[in-house]
């Protein structure tokens, strides 16, 4: 979870990333990967990993591309939020290519409110290294990358039995914080008991998130320029470099 200690691994894989960073030019690296699997967090240590080795850097969830929940109702995909379709790639692409250039507004997500949040949107000026985390993201388009599209593109894996476990153990999580919190989607949840919900996350799971993962989001891994295994205890290491 954000905040916590850097699992082992990263600084390696930080290291990596840093050395293709050029001051003065924008590196985006796209970071993908199941739901679950802990793209936000392994984003933040590799950021504060650059930021200490003297580069700008920032790092932005593709959540905040995803159609708001109003559009998604209206095009009947609000049971396939995640999937590619739910996400408006063209402003993806937009900001991709704004940011190499000058300020570029990134919107925002809530988890907690499950849809867009305007005061949740930032506006990034050129940094040294863009970490675009999150699902939605574009296949590459081989070797030479457009400019709306990230430079690299790191795929974050795991076994299945751990993004499994890890997406109930999140799924609880949110609920527990919505218990004092009726705005939260989560909220709906709460006359559930925790054994109930555990049955309902792993139902969402094996319905919505493992479909996507086996269709959508695992075939991202074979055109990564990089490869990242996590094991069951959170550590990391890089398992492909194709960049050669």
């Amino acid at each position: 979870m954000a905040g916590h200690p850097a699992a082992p691994g990263t600084d390696v894989i930080a290291g990596r990333l840093a050395g293709m960073a050029s001051p003065g030019s924008v590196l985006v690296i796209g970071l993908t990967g199941s739901v679950a699997s802990g793209k936000t967090t392994l984003a933040g240590h590799v950021a504060r990993h650059l930021s200490s080795a003297g580069h700008t850097s920032e790092t932005v969830s593709t959540d905040g591309f995803l159609f708001p929940n109003s559009v998604l109702e209206a095009r009947e995909l609000t049971n396939r939020k995640g999937f590619p379709e739910t996400y408006d790639r063209a402003a993806m692409a937009a900001a991709i290519r704004a940011v190499r250039s000058g300020p570029a507004r990134f919107p925002g997500y809530s988890h907690e409110t499950f849809d867009i949040d305007p005061a949740l949107a930032r506006e990034i000026t050129r940094p040294d290294v863009l970490i675009l985390e999150g699902l939605g993201l574009p296949v590459p388009g081989g070797r030479e990358r457009g400019a709306g599209e990230p430079d690299l593109l790191v795929y974050l894996d795991a076994d299945i039995v751990d993004l499994e476990a890890w997406y109930v153990e999140r799924f609880v999580r949110f609920w527990e914080a919505a218990e004092h919190d009726p705005t939260s989607f989560y909220a709906r949840f709460r006359h559930m008991t925790l054994d109930e919900l555990k049955v309902f996350a792993l139902k969402v799971w094996n319905d919505i998130n493992r479909p996507n993962l086996d269709n959508h989001i695992l075939p991202m891994r074979d055109h990564a320029d990089i490869v990242v295994k996590k094991d069951p205890g959170h550590a990391v290491r890089i398992v492909e470099d194709r960049r050669a």
